[in-house]
């Protein structure tokens, strides 16, 4: 019985070392992705403002396009 407690204890200690370690790494990638889409917003926005600025696009058109970017974005 003793054996079967302990082994039991083992057993529960090594699945929430695993777990938590999978937690961690699943937030470490989720934080990454997140970054890259962020990043992909900024250079959208950025792309959109020199276009803004150089004439190709008219006022209308370039409030248009931030709207699209800024409802995909946490940032904006």
């Amino acid at each position: 019985m003793k054996i079967y407690i302990i082994n039991l204890l083992m057993a529960f200690l090594l699945l929430t070392g695993l777990s938590a370690c999978s937690t961690r790494e699943m937030a470490t990638g989720a934080a990454a992705g997140g970054a890259a889409y962020e990043y992909s917003n900024k250079r959208a926005m950025d792309e959109l403002q020199q276009e803004y600025d150089a004439g190709r696009i008219n006022r209308d058109e370039y409030e248009r396009r931030k709207k699209e970017i800024e409802k995909r974005s946490l940032v904006y």
